[in-house]
């Protein structure tokens, strides 16, 4: 199990089972919600993710028609990312889970529009946009 909360607390949430995903995003929406030269996600069967506390504490902010941002009104942590188009998954921001949670291999999105002082440091395979399947 993993657990996790935003800053202050009001919310906290667990995930039963394993993260099946591991990202880093480095567009521009991003990294402004983040404040940060990347957002890290780690990717969650939506089965598997419950709140704990504070629900009414959720912010909702859709970033682009296709993206539900979810964050906590009082103190402003992201939560996480939810996208129409994976509907049995949730993107939840690595900075608020709890201990050392098991992960898979790493990649990096977006990095067409990564932060120009920024350097990818890592083995992580890199895209110029999202990942394409196959």
């Amino acid at each position: 199990m993993i657990t996790g909360r935003c800053e202050c607390a009001k919310i906290t949430y667990q995930i039963d089972g394993e993260i099946f995903d591991y990202s880093h995003c480095h567009c521009s929406q991003c990294r402004r919600l983040h404040g940060a030269e990347y957002a890290s996600f780690g990717g969650v069967k939506r089965s598997e993710f419950s709140y704990l506390t504070g629900e009414d504490h959720l912010g909702h902010f859709a970033s682009s028609p296709s993206h539900d941002r979810v964050f906590c009104k009082n103190c402003g942590s992201s939560i996480m990312v939810a996208l129409d188009d994976e509907p049995e998954g949730y993107y939840v921001s690595m900075g608020t889970m709890d201990g050392n949670p098991k992960l898979p291999p790493e990649y990096h999105i977006f990095v067409g529009s990564k932060a120009p002082w920024h350097t990818i440091h890592g083995d992580g395979a890199q895209y110029e946009t999202e990942p394409v399947e196959e």
